[in-house]
């Protein structure tokens, strides 16, 4: 029999594929097969968006052609048959034309590293084929699941707000009024804004929308699914055979001869059980386009829908029919929409099939809890003929006699009509408000005797806090017959506590906290209802006690708007001179074309080799024994490479590459598998048999290294004044202490390499997305004895680093480069994005301990502070992150008599390393929560004291560096202006004063941020100097061939360090040039350059600048590190839900101090970009470790960072007016990781408003807040009267799931 063929489109062009393998995803398809490169990889699990491209489906019953979004890793190509597949590739490109969207995105700065461009630029697309003028609601909802780690989102907002109806305003014009009109919080904006301000972009140049020019669907296909017959497609892989059926009967056959087989229609539940799991299944069966799957039907009783309706499809229906139908026949469609608005992202709801979301049963399934509550029923088919069965919690338990048969196929779905006096809610809390899963969630529905009042049904269900979902039918039933009141909320809490338990260890810890969501969520639902109770019959509602009425509003505001003030150009300014205007990215529109090419994007090399790293699963262990024999049996495996083979060059400084005897971290490499495909690499990886023997003791906190005294070198200290002696003069004193969490870098590509033999002289090229080309360059050198000028480090881009580039990325490239020389053979190695997260640490997990002396007023006279910093198993960056904090933590603030002693703590956790803001932003925070609780001590505001203590005018760090304080109060000034600083708070006193369950809070930050030790504009440098249009200007990536000696990117000084050395060389070429230009002033660069060539002059200049001048005597403690600082303020407002945790920032007010600004779009982008990093690191990016040392937290969907349901919904940026002349890049200012720290005010704002409810709730004292301020820790911080009521557990009486590291 003739193999089926795969028949699809992709941006046009027909595929046809006879040998298919059913494991094969769109992702490497299009990368391996088609080299259509534009789509990235970035999480492989369909968490990032990275890979997002568009499917388009034709229906022949309806003649409609569905657009839709999907994620590439997630999407078999078997499962394409039929469909025609866009990706950023087939919208425009920068050699025929553009797309609007592609131009826009580019042009509105909405690139930076772009490496998640095209996901977002696809994203935007499947809208706009859709909705070519969407609402801003549509607009947030289709990019919902796409992450960016570099822009803050605000830039892309804009870019894609230009497409909408009024692209200024939200569309949600409540009250009749614009939100643009709205004054914030009722008050009138401060009238002090630089409305002269140029825009960073002008929509009147875009090119528009015209719907008709998107390519057609391919009548090919449309002809095939109208006239061939359709009949069941199997095609066979090596491993696996992949099922078709395209009638029902096929289907329900096929299901009959394989009943063990999955059905999958969108692939979003099985295929991340495959590859992260380990799980096989060696038939899948995925129906095509069956039209019984996709049935909507209203009847009599309730809505059938089918069981292939994709999530997004039955969100859009529920949508219609609440529109028309009276609310009390639709509560339990309103709840259901309510979840699907934020379950996942677009994407996946695209993909994802309502069968496939309930047959699945996750525990923290979102739809089902409501489907259960809801008594719907599930439409079943087989070859015994048709079954129904209640989705009841016996089916979600998977109890055999409620459950499907195996050989049964679950057909559509009955929701019953709501009735009269019934009442259907949804609750959820997750670490992120969307595309986030639920750490617990509820569906819950009572029914009410006629007249009301009196309970004759109630059904609750939760997700999240057992192995299956979990009803409380026990609770229930007691409950029936009681009348609605706080008396049956205060028995029906204790019931369910009783019947709905989870044990201290359970999977996913937060036990505490899931606990009190589990009543907090039956009192929402008791408010809720009560106030249905009321619309339905004012006069025999039960009365709400306290201030309830906006517990129920919903916290996020989905639209977004900001405000920017940057530096005008001087008047005087040629018009052609770059510098100080909004200038493009010069790369974005490849960004946004998908032609920029990233390490991974690179063509095989001819014979090429792909390595993976085998890594320890023991955190502290004696390494016994490594059996690699079954590993290297493996077809393709080339060679294993272990630290035998290395011997001597395993270490190079005080890093060693594999392990030799002992593992000192889980994620500790142990060898390298060498095979000749990314596949039988991996697979290989696993069958490496290592035995290992657990050592003692095993260290992995803080206050673990501390009590065994393991600390990487000696302690670090600096001393000002006397601080025994002011001690003793002091009015008050206190002591505190505060932990920060670690961060992950999260760059979306993750590290990357690829290294090619020259094959002679035993030169070696190294292509790698790295921040520090010269380190890799001298270590591949001494790895393989070979002279530092054969190897060469090339670096087109970098698809976002932070810190997490360089160090660790070059013991992988030292690896990789000896593979590659001793076999010959290129080597290639791209590690997926839970080993990246595994293997190379983060920002350093902080504990800073603090003892102030302080007069009434609030002047800290004295201060004694100890910062200790979880280094990890290696020295790496450790000692130099803990001086920083030493050196930077005075932040703003002129200490007179300041101690401060440091410590690089050892511990069994991978190596953590630099990240954005080095040391400074777990620094400072110390400094800062000592100041807060200074204030509260004073019965002051923390303002009050970090104005009394700040810096004035021209004073000296406690390490005797002078320096003029004056942009500082400047910022600070204009900071508290620009908020409406006292206004907003006593409106956020009224608000706290009216709303018992939700709080504000407001919090203003100053920063000091020194830059020096040891946002890049070149093209505008060169453009300037040279004298020359920017079209003229092109730049290429750097090499180690081109520049030998080069310093790592970094530390806020890539513009300082390669800005000037591009000055230096351009003007080295107009010396040499000015004999030509003089004789003929009114020729163009092309004229002298050709004059040039015929005198025989060079027109090639290297520049260089080696850096600034930086010392710092540790023994003295005094020196003179830093060349400059960059100053600025920041205010945010939040609002937080006390029962559930959740936050929502309202408001961010940024006022910078920038010096000249060399690029405004740019520098507001970096000042956004590194506040939104800050904002996640302190709130609610949080890392998970089990006891015995591994990282739990491995990809998007356990490790949160924001996204855009996350961005302040007002932001306003302003810079200062340009400052005094210094000796930086045209008195510029490096601006890559100050903001990072501003997003404390975030932090602090949450602070503030968690001390309003516990005031409201009468305890006083004082509480420990650390970093991140998760939902947990602000739930369980808001302490009431649900808080005392769950059962808590004695510590040491058992072993917790994770701890805090």
């Amino acid at each position: 029999m003739d193999p089926i063929q795969l028949l699809f489109y992709v941006n046009g062009q027909k595929v046809v594929e006879k040998n298919v393998n059913p494991e094969m995803m769109l992702l490497p398809y299009l990368r391996k097969n088609l080299r259509l490169t534009g789509t990235k990889y970035g999480c492989g699990g369909g968490g990032c968006g990275a890979c997002t491209v568009m499917i388009s489906r034709y229906n022949p019953s309806t003649k409609a052609i569905r657009h839709h979004p999907v994620n590439a890793c997630l999407t078999p190509i078997c499962s394409l048959h039929g469909t025609a597949v866009t990706t950023v590739e087939g919208l425009g490109n920068t050699r025929t034309r553009l797309h609007p969207i592609q131009e826009r995105i580019a042009k509105c700065h909405g690139t930076q590293c772009g490496f998640c461009t095209p996901g977002v630029v696809m994203s935007m697309y499947a809208l706009l084929r859709n909705h070519p003028e969407p609402t801003l609601d549509q607009l947030t909802d289709a990019l919902s699941g796409n992450l960016c780690r570099c822009t803050g989102y605000r830039p892309i907002i804009d870019a894609c707000k230009t497409f909408c109806k009024a692209s200024g305003c939200c569309q949600s014009k409540e009250n009749g009024v614009c939100c643009l009109d709205q004054e914030i919080n009722g008050l009138a904006e401060s009238q002090e804004e630089d409305k002269t301000s140029p825009e960073l972009f002008s929509e009147e140049e875009f090119l528009p929308l015209d719907p008709t020019q998107e390519l057609i669907f391919p009548p090919e296909l449309m002809r095939i699914a109208e006239k061939q017959p359709p009949k069941t497609r199997v095609f066979y892989g090596e491993r696996v055979t992949w099922i078709s059926p395209v009638t029902l009967k096929e289907l329900v056959e096929a299901k009959f001869k394989y009943p063990q087989a999955p059905i999958v229609m969108g692939y979003t539940s099985v295929g991340p059980e495959v590859k992260f799991k380990g799980v096989f299944h060696p038939i899948i069966i995925s129906p095509d386009r069956i039209e019984e799957l996709g049935v909507i039907n209203q009847a009599g009783d309730g809505l059938t829908l089918g069981a292939g309706l994709c999530l997004d499809q039955v969100k859009d229906i529920l949508a219609d029919i609440v529109q028309k139908l009276p609310e009390e026949k639709t509560q339990t469609y309103r709840a259901l929409l309510k979840h699907l608005r934020t379950l996942a992202g677009s994407q996946i709801r695209n993909m994802a099939s309502l069968g496939g979301h309930i047959v699945s049963r996750h525990l923290d399934s979102d739809l089902n809890p409501l489907l259960a509550v809801g008594n719907c029923t599930l439409n079943l088919l087989s070859k015994d003929g048709e079954r129904q069965i209640p989705l009841s919690e016996e089916f979600l338990r998977k109890c055999p006699e409620a459950d499907l048969k195996p050989q049964e196929v679950l057909v559509s779905v009955n929701i019953p009509w709501s009735r009269k006096w019934e009442f259907v809610s949804a609750f959820r809390q997750a670490q992120r408000q969307q595309n986030a899963l639920a750490i617990v969630n509820s569906g819950m529905r009572v029914l009410f005797r006629e007249g009301g009042g009196v309970v004759e049904e109630l059904s609750i269900l939760y997700g999240g806090v057992g192995s299956t979902i979990v009803s409380a039918k026990n609770s229930c039933q007691r409950l029936i017959g009681r009348p609605w009141n706080e008396e049956m909320l205060d028995t029906a809490c204790r019931l369910v506590l009783d019947e709905v338990t989870l044990a201290a260890s359970a999977p996913g810890g937060k036990v505490e906290f899931k606990r009190t969501l589990i009543i907090s969520f039956l009192f929402k639902f008791y408010l809720e209802v009560s106030q249905g109770l009321k619309r339905e019959d004012p006069g025999h509602s039960p009365s709400l006690a306290g201030n309830n009425e906006s517990t129920l509003d919903d916290l996020h505001s989905k639209h977004h708007w900001r405000t920017l003030t940057h530096q005008n150009v001087d008047p005087a300014q040629l018009p052609q001179d770059p510098i100080g205007r909004p200038i493009m990215h010069l790369s974005g529109i490849k960004h946004a074309t998908g032609e920029a090419i990233y390490c991974d994007d690179m063509p095989a090399v001819d014979r090429e080799l792909f390595l993976a790293f085998v890594t320890s699963s023991r955190a502290h262990a004696k390494i016994v024994s490594i059996d690699l024999s079954e590993a290297l049996s493996l077809p393709g495996v080339v060679d294993i490479i272990t630290a035998d083979h290395l011997q001597e060059a395993n270490t190079f400084g005080t890093e060693t590459f594999l392990a030799t005897d002992e593992v000192h971290c889980v994620g500790h490499l142990v060898c390298a598998v060498i095979a000749d495909s990314e596949t039988r690499a991996k697979q290989a990886a696993k069958q490496v048999k290592v035995v290992y023997q657990d050592l003692e003791p095993l260290i992995l906190t803080i206050e673990e290294a501390i009590q065994h005294k393991s600390f990487f070198k000696s302690e670090r200290k600096l001393e000002c004044g006397n601080v025994d002696e002011a001690f003793k003069i002091v009015d008050q004193i206190l002591e505190g202490e505060i932990h920060i969490g670690g961060q992950e870098h999260f760059y979306m590509e993750t590290q990357s390499m690829l290294v090619v033999p020259k094959g002679e002289d035993g030169e070696i090229d190294i292509y790698v997305s790295t921040q520090f080309p010269k380190y890799i360059q001298d270590i591949v050198a001494a790895t393989l004895k070979l002279s530092a000028n054969k190897v060469m480090c090339h670096v087109r881009r970098v698809g976002g680093a932070f810190g997490g580039k360089a160090g660790k990325t070059s013991i992988l490239a030292a690896i990789t480069a000896f593979a590659a020389s001793k076999h010959g053979h290129a080597v290639r190695c791209i590690l997926e994005r839970g080993e990246d997260m595994l293997i190379t640490g983060g920002r350093h997990p902080y504990l800073g301990k603090y003892k102030a002396g302080f007069m009434n007023d609030g002047r800290i006279l004295a201060l004694d502070v100890e910062h200790y910093c979880n280094g990890g198993c290696s020295l790496d960056e450790s000692l130099w992150v803990i001086e920083m904090g030493l050196l930077k933590l005075d932040n703003a603030y002129k200490f007179p008599n300041l101690r401060c002693r440091g410590w690089a703590c050892r511990t069994n956790l991978p190596s953590n390393t630099a990240l954005r803001g080095f040391g400074f932003p777990q620094a400072g925070l110390v400094t800062e929560a000592c100041i807060t609780e200074v204030a509260i001590k004073c019965g002051l505001s923390p303002e009050q004291v970090r104005t009394i203590n700040m810096y004035k005018h021209v004073d000296n760090t406690h390490y005797k560096q002078e320096f003029s304080a004056k942009a500082l109060s400047e910022c600070w000034r204009e900071c508290m202006a620009k908020c409406s600083y006292s206004e907003r708070k006593a409106a956020i006193g009224k608000f706290n004063a009216e709303n018992s369950w939700k709080k504000r809070g407001m919090a203003v930050i100053p920063l000091k941020y020194p830059v020096g030790i040891g946002s890049v504009a070149m093209g505008q440098v060169v453009s300037r100097e040279l004298r020359m249009p920017m079209s003229s200007v092109h730049l290429r990536g750097t090499s180690t061939e081109t520049v030998p000696n080069t310093n790592a990117s970094g530390g806020s000084v890539v513009a300082d360090l390669n800005g000037l050395a591009v000055k230096d060389a351009c003007q080295t070429l107009l010396k040499r040039l000015e004999p030509i230009i003089s004789k003929n002033p009114q020729g163009t660069w092309k004229d002298w350059a050709q004059t040039a060539f015929d005198q025989s002059i060079s027109l090639s200049a290297v520049g260089y600048f080696r850096g600034y001048e930086s010392n710092i005597d540790w023994e003295k403690g005094e020196g003179h590190p830093f060349e400059y600082f960059v100053f600025g303020a920041a205010c945010s407002e939040v609002e937080i839900d006390c029962l559930t945790g959740d936050h929502k920032n309202i408001r961010t007010d940024i006022v910078m101090d920038v010096g000249h600004s060399i690029n405004p779009a740019l520098d507001i982008g970096q000042v956004e970009g590194a506040f939104i990093q800050g904002m996640g690191l302190y709130t609610i990016e949080e890392l998970s470790y089990s006891p015995q040392g591994t990282l739990y937290s491995r990809g998007p969907n356990q490790y949160k960072i924001p996204a855009i349901c996350d961005i302040p919904t007002e932001m306003h940026i302003s810079f200062l007016p340009p400052s005094e002349h210094s000796n930086t890049l045209y008195s510029s200012k490096g601006l890559g990781e100050s903001g990072v720290f501003l997003g404390c005010s975030v932090f602090f704002a949450i602070g503030d408003a968690v001390k309003a409810a516990r005031q409201e709730r009468g305890i006083s004292g004082p509480w420990k807040l650390n970093s991140p301020l998760t939902p947990e820790k602000i739930r369980m911080a808001c302490e009431d009267k649900f808080t005392k009521m769950i059962p808590r557990d004695e510590p040491g009486s058992y072993v917790p799931w994770n701890i805090p590291v």
